[in-house]
């Protein structure tokens, strides 16, 4: 193929991995492949478009001759290594939180803001958190209709997005628990297995999750809605795959279920599945594997003026993390 040389740092990992698998989907025009990993990870074999790559130990040289360098590898080492792609000559994409809120640094939902790919002054692009994406795509389109005030998000957050760690955890607790025997989670701070963790993050001195801000201001910043209010609670489920959000959005405006049916039936990576009568919702698990973002249960919200409650499932693998990225590397 002609086309760009692509380095993906974090090869290895799940995400790592749906990206390699989404960038070959897509039929992205790679020219070369460059699989990165820690040392740990290097050595590795993977498969890209029917070839056997070995995986690199990430050093200050792989980046040299990249056109477009995609992270998921964690904030501690996109801080150390995106500055030196992006030195190196590629545009970074990277999934991690390490860059989100920096003013120099856009953070992209390509069906919402996808000119803020000129405000990248370090060569970086940030792909926004999972849960952010999800709920933005749905809303987005909402707000140009009349006017987001306010947004409550409760999340419904799967063991994917902590690694494949987290599912093996879920896997082991789960059979444990049928068996009647004792288990230890050695990833989350209580078992996951038959349980509900409102514990995403660190806590700060007020109570609020590092994840519970990240939906505050990473939505602020992707739909330039500097003023918006948002609140919520976000907690981890037991589930393998998808993230589902109860979401409650307050308008300038007042805006009839039936016309955000009809605005959401047209907006790009958006599925309605909305007859609650006929047990038509979305599902994590239909959702699973899916690039669309899949919303239902839109109705009048009981408590508040101009407002609208709704649910919305999507991948984190994929529009959450794998796809959103090689979106934003569409762009470029």
């Amino acid at each position: 193929m002609s086309g760009k040389k692509v380095a993906v740092l974090g090869a290895t990992g799940l995400v790592g991995r749906e990206m390699l698998k989404t960038l070959e989907q897509r039929k992205f025009p790679v020219s070369e492949l460059i699989p990165l990993a820690s040392l740990r990870s290097a050595g590795t074999k993977i498969k890209f478009c029917g070839e056997e790559l070995t995986v690199r130990a990430v050093d200050k040289d792989s980046f040299k001759g990249a056109d477009i360098a995609i992270f998921s590898a964690g904030g501690g080492t996109s801080k150390q290594w995106a500055p030196i792609a992006a030195v190196s000559g590629a545009t970074v994409v990277d999934n991690s939180s390490a860059w989100r809120m920096d003013e120099e640094v856009p953070l992209i939902v390509p069906e919402i803001n996808p000119d803020d790919r000129s405000m990248a002054k370090k060569g970086i692009i940030a792909n926004p958190n999972c849960s952010t994406i999800q709920a933005v795509v749905v809303l987005y389109p909402l707000h140009r209709a009349a006017g987001l005030k306010y947004i409550n998000v409760s999340t419904y957050q799967s063991v994917a997005g902590t690694g494949k760690a987290a599912l093996d955890s879920l896997r082991g607790g789960s059979l444990a628990a049928l068996k009647g025997e004792d288990y230890h989670d050695a990833v989350y701070p209580h078992n996951i297995a038959y349980n509900l963790l409102p514990h995403i993050g660190a806590f700060d001195d007020e109570g609020i999750s590092e994840e519970e801000w990240k939906m505050v201001n990473e939505s602020r910043k992707i739909m330039h809605t500097p003023e918006l209010r948002v609140s919520g609670i976000t907690v981890r489920v037991p589930i393998f795959r998808c993230h589902g959000e109860s979401v409650t959005a307050q308008f300038e405006r007042p805006l009839a279920p039936e016309e955000a049916r009809e605005i959401l039936k047209g907006a790009p990576g958006v599925v309605v599945q909305d007859d609650p009568k006929r047990a038509v919702y979305p599902l994590p698990r239909e959702t699973a594997g899916e690039d669309d973002v899949r919303v239902g249960r839109i109705r009048r919200d009981t408590g508040l003026d101009n407002a609208l409650a709704m649910w919305i499932v999507g991948d984190n693998l994929r529009k959450g993390a794998a796809l959103n990225a090689v979106q934003i590397a569409e762009l470029l």
